[in-house]
């Protein structure tokens, strides 16, 4: 399964969702840290017990928004 984590840079930090799932987004000081929780969230949400099976990769990006594929496998 491949699922798009679309993170977006605020005014006072960044916002990570995965559209996909519905209420998966989060809100972080940092890029690595919205990205982070917004990962818990989705290991919740879709039963995965070891982060070991999630792989993200940075699909591409601009300065406000990148958009990241999280494969899980």
């Amino acid at each position: 399964m491949v699922l798009d984590l679309i993170v977006n840079k605020t005014d006072d930090g960044f916002t990570a969702e995965v559209p996909s799932l519905t209420g998966c987004e989060s809100w972080a000081h940092t890029e690595d840290e919205a990205i982070s929780k917004t990962i818990e969230m989705v290991m919740f949400y879709t039963k995965i017990q070891d982060e070991k099976r999630l792989k993200i990769d940075k699909a591409r990006g601009t300065f406000k928004r990148t958009l990241y594929k999280i494969v899980i496998r």
